[in-house]
C-alpha cells in the first residue's frame, strides 16, 4: 500500500513538468513531508472546458482517500486510499473512475514501515523507509479521481456541493520497495502522461499496460527519523537519515 508520501514541489514547478495549461493561481498547497490519508493533495488531470469543450491540463488539489459518487457518506474515503491494480478495472467504487477519470498524484517519494522486534529493554517499534527515484526525480504516481454530491447543499453551483478526492493505484512492491512492503505504488513513465490522462482513452488493457513500476525500479530505499510517524510532524527533518 502507500499510506504516507512526501510532496513539496511548488505549483509552477509541477505545472512545468506536467505541460499544465490551466490552474486556478489562487488554489494553492503547502509543502509537506508527510503527506496523510484525507490530506489536500496535488492531482495533474484532464477535464473538458465547461463553455468550450476543449480538453485541458489543470492542475488542482484533491483529497486524499476516493468517496465514490453513490457513497452515502463522504467518510468512506479515509478508507479507499489506495485502488490495487489487479482488480482496478472491475471493482464497483474505481471501475468508473479508471475508464474516464484518470489523474497523476506528482510525489518526492513515500514512506512504508518495517516492524523491529523488542530487544532486551528496548521496545518494538516500527522503523520507516523513504523510497524515492535515485536520481532525485518527480515520481508520478497513478491515479484515480472522483466526483461526490453533499446533496445537503441544494445549489450545484455551489463549491460546497462537491468534493473532489482521489486514491493511488498500487501494486506488488519490486527491488528496494519489496524489501520494505509487499505493495508499492504505481508510476506513470513521462511518454505516457498524454495516454493516461486523456479521458477518452477507455480501453481498460491499454490503460493497464502504462502502469509501471516507480522510477523504472531505480529507487533508493532509507530509514529516516522515525518522527514521520506521527502525522502531526512535518519538515524536512522528517528525511534524516535514522540514528
Amino acid at each position: 500500500m502507500c499510506g504516507r508520501y512526501a510532496s513539496t514541489r511548488g505549483p509552477g514547478d509541477l505545472a512545468d513538468l506536467f505541460s499544465v495549461t490551466r490552474r486556478d493561481p489562487a488554489e494553492t498547497l503547502a509543502p509537506s513531508w508527510n503527506v496523510a490519508p484525507t490530506d489536500p493533495v496535488w492531482a495533474v488531470l484532464e477535464r473538458p472546458d465547461r463553455e468550450t469543450g476543449a480538453v485541458e491540463r489543470g492542475l488542482r488539489p484533491l483529497r486524499w482517500g476516493l468517496v465514490p459518487s453513490w457513497a452515502k457518506r463522504p467518510d468512506t474515503g479515509a478508507k479507499m486510499i489506495n485502488a490495487r491494480a489487479e482488480t482496478v478495472h472491475e471493482k464497483p467504487a474505481y471501475r468508473r473512475a479508471f475508464a474516464k477519470r484518470r489523474c497523476l498524484l506528482p510525489a518526492d517519494g513515500f514512506y512504508e514501515w518495517e516492524a523491529v522486534p523488542a530487544t532486551g529493554t528496548a521496545k518494538a517499534y516500527k522503523q520507516p523507509y523513504f523510497i524515492s527515484p535515485e536520481d532525485a526525480s518527480v515520481l508520478a504516481m497513478a491515479g484515480l479521481y472522483e466526483f461526490w454530491r453533499d446533496h445537503e447543499v441544494a445549489d450545484d453551483d455551489d463549491p460546497a456541493a462537491w468534493l473532489a478526492t482521489c486514491t493511488i493505484i498500487t501494486t506488488e512492491a519490486v527491488d528496494a520497495a519489496g524489501r520494505v512492503h509487499p505493495r508499492m505504488p504505481l508510476a506513470i513513465a513521462p511518454a505516457d502522461y498524454d495516454a493516461w490522462l486523456d479521458p477518452t482513452h477507455q480501453d481498460p488493457d491499454e490503460l493497464r499496460a502504462l502502469l509501471g513500476t516507480p522510477a523504472g525500479g531505480r529507487l533508493n530505499a532509507r530509514a529516516v527519523s522515525t518522527a514521520v510517524n506521527n502525522v502531526r510532524n512535518d519538515g524536512p527533518e522528517l528525511l534524516h537519515d535514522a540514528s
